[in-house]
């Protein structure tokens, strides 16, 4: 220890603080919570000396500095998950322990060798995994460094450096491989990353706080996890623009868009400018700020930069103008120390050469018609530029922004440069490595502001394009890499196996995403057991029933139906309440989700409080309630226990990539899946075919 005392040293002070940093970096990296220390151990054949090392989220060492437990990423970890029967890696035996929170439910043990290797089972620990799989669901996704599958540990030990994107479909753990591969990388390079930076992108609020405890559970609190809005610190975003506007502020056209508003910024005077410097007038002609324009665009890249070259040509051409044949011109200085509060200087200058932000650059661009139309001309169409006007706010701090204007703020920010005085707020930062989930659906500019954010070109990109359902929902991800850097290499890695979906839901989900995109493989199911979907139909003219809760066979019609008179909203809302309370008292656990296209999420809110149902909105609360509606807009990359899908044909006609967003709802849940409608069901889900 190092005691500072009365008349202490700088450096033994300064030694003092270097250690309790470093102390409370190792408390906060061993506490883990109520989650188990340990969840495996090692058996080493004979040939490899017969030890044995027992495997936890953290590394743990005995008084002598001998190991009492390994850190998952360890490098000797690596066969717990990659050792197979026919590669034991050295293993005689692998062992996992069975655990819930702290209490250890049961042992499971693999033996390697001539006689048992070969038939080991094709998963690893697979009690452990349908253990943590069949558990109910919390709202917060877990860590699960106790039941990375082999594929999934392929992607995490992956190196560093490069590009590597990982396709996988629902169910099949890639944003737990891509998260865990946050925490590998950063054990493994903790130099040069931890001062660097890593960057985790998600893509809405409520996507990150799904995610927001596994990194500090895995003993990495250091990770930046963002959404793109939250790089552009003092900017309002909320919201998304209409699927058309928003494909084209997607659109790499905006980048001229935006040069061209830029230049249109940096203008020569109208008339000359006339000042008084004492018993002399000063002058400012329209060809002297035309050369001032011309030069500072020749010189400087970026816009903000120039404005201190302006300020002086502008003041050294009004010094000179002062000359006269008895007298030599005033000293700059002086003119500058005597003018720069002046009216009509500021005027000029503001006028030439303005210091801009982001924000006021595309607020005044947007608000003007005039400027929208000088810089899309030949860039966008007169429609595409009618449909980026908006009125303008009386200050542009006032605006707030839709997520599809970050990019363009972010390309205008890079165009503009910091302001005097701003390097540090103004700067764009850049991360050592950036991991992207959910990245089949981001725009051109979405991605060009991630690359612009890369150091080094070293990303991780995980998504699925089955799942593609924005306006700008990528078909291959050809189309994705093209705009990421292209001076490191890229490997493509596929999760083939489905560990959330039981198989009867997968198949039924695999009939949409037939329909979505053909040909595409749906991913595998481990779990073979598994209650079919449930299909409940709001019918006409007959007496009303309601469903018991229990599966009758994959895609058929539920025998008690709900039916009304005259089907319609409030019918179709009843029959949702119904539906709730029959799950609710099936579902022992977990938690219930209940998916609409985002016109009907508050009739279906205000139907389940007269009911007295209690539940909440997941942009209000996440998943923290028991029952939570959520339009499927935001579903993506979540998981339930029980789903219950509400009029298929609404998401199918009313968002840009329908099919595929019914496909994300139909594969959200880990236990039960019920379909209620009242409308004529989308083809791949008609009964007679399901």
């Amino acid at each position: 220890m190092v005691e500072v005392g009365a008349g202490g040293t700088h450096q033994a002070r300064y030694e003092r603080e270097i250690i309790w940093d470093s102390i409370s970096t190792r408390l906060s990296v061993l506490d883990i919570g109520d989650a188990s220390l340990v969840f495996g151990r090692l058996d080493w054949s004979d040939e490899q000396g017969g030890d044995q090392l027992y495997v936890g989220r953290v590394a743990v060492w005995d008084d002598d500095q001998e190991p009492v437990t390994i850190d998952w990423r360890a490098p000797a970890a690596e066969a717990f998950y990659r050792a197979t029967g026919s590669e034991p890696m050295g293993l005689s035996r692998r062992r996992h322990f069975v655990t819930r929170g702290q209490e250890l439910l049961g042992v499971e043990d693999e033996h390697f060798g001539e006689t048992n290797g070969r038939g080991r089972m094709p998963l690893v620990g697979e009690a452990a995994l349908r253990a943590g799989l069949e558990a109910g669901r919390t709202g917060r996704l877990a860590d699960a460094a106790a039941t990375i599958q082999i594929e999934q540990d392929a992607i995490i030990r992956s190196p560093l450096s490069g590009l590597l994107v990982v396709q996988g479909g629902p169910g099949t753990g890639k944003t737990v491989a891509a998260l865990h591969r946050a925490a590998y990388l950063l054990y493994t390079h903790r130099f040069p990353l931890e001062g660097q930076g890593m960057l985790v992108l998600g893509p809405n609020r409520l996507f990150l706080t799904y995610i927001e405890q596994v990194l500090p559970s895995l003993g990495e609190a250091g990770v930046e996890v963002s959404m793109l809005a939250d790089l552009l610190p003092g900017t309002r975003v909320k919201g998304l623009d209409n699927p058309r506007i928003s494909r084209i502020k997607g659109d790499l056209r905006m980048i001229t868009v935006l040069r061209r508003a830029r230049r249109d910024r940096q203008r020569p005077l109208r008339a000359d400018v006339t000042v008084g410097f004492g018993l002399r007038r000063l002058r400012l002609t329209v060809d002297q700020s035309a050369e001032i324009v011309r030069q500072a665009r020749k010189r400087f890249r970026t816009h903000n930069r120039a404005r201190r070259f302006v300020e002086e040509q502008v003041y050294q051409h009004l010094a000179d103008s002062g000359a006269r044949t008895d007298s030599p011109a005033p000293d700059m200085e002086a003119v500058r120390e005597q003018l720069h509060g002046s009216i009509e200087l500021r005027e000029a200058l503001e006028w030439m050469w303005p210091v801009l932000t982001p924000s006021h650059l595309l607020h005044d661009l947007f608000g003007s018609p005039a400027l929208l139309r000088s810089a899309t001309a030949s860039v966008l169409t007169p429609e595409e530029t009618d449909l980026l006007y908006r009125s303008r706010q009386t200050h542009a701090s006032e605006v707030v922004w839709t997520a599809d204007d970050a990019p363009l703020l972010d390309e205008a920010l890079a165009l503009l440069g910091p302001r005097p005085g701003h390097k540090q707020s103004d700067s764009i930062r850049t991360y050592g490595h950036i991991v992207v989930d959910e990245a089949q659906d981001l725009s051109p500019m979405q991605l060009r502001m991630i690359s612009r954010r890369s150091l080094n070109g070293s990303m991780t990109v995980v998504g699925d394009i089955a799942q593609a359902t924005s306006a700008w929902g990528h078909d291959s991800w050809d189309s994705v890499i093209e705009h990421l850097p292209d001076h490191v290499d890229s490997r493509f890695s596929e999760l083939t196996i489905g560990y959330r979906l039981p198989e009867p839901i997968m198949e039924v989900a695999a009939k949409v995403l037939d329909a979505a995109m053909p040909g595409l493989v749906p991913p595998q199911s481990i779990r073979i057991e598994g209650l079919p979907p449930r299909f409940v139909p709001v019918v006409a003219h007959q007496a009303p029933a309601s469903g018991n809760g229990q599966g009758n066979g994959q895609g058929s019609v539920q025998e008690g139906s709900v039916q009304d008179s005259e089907p319609g909203p409030s019918s179709l809302t009843a029959a949702v309440v119904r539906e709730v309370k029959a799950e609710l008292s099936a579902l022992a656990n977990g938690n219930l989700a209940v998916i609409c296209h985002n016109a009907l999420a508050d009739a279906i809110s205000e139907a389940l409080t007269v009911a007295d149902v209690d539940h909440g909105l997941v942009y209000e609360r996440g998943l923290e309630s028991r029952v939570t509606i959520v339009p499927v807009e935001l579903v993506k990359g979540l998981e339930v226990d029980t789903a219950i899908v509400v009029e298929p044909a609404d998401i199918c006609e009313k968002l840009p990539k329908g099919m595929r967003a019914l496909y994300v709802a139909m594969t959200r849940a880990t236990q039960r899946l019920v379909v209620v409608y009242a409308r004529p069901l989308p083809e791949p889900l008609l009964t007679k075919e399901a």
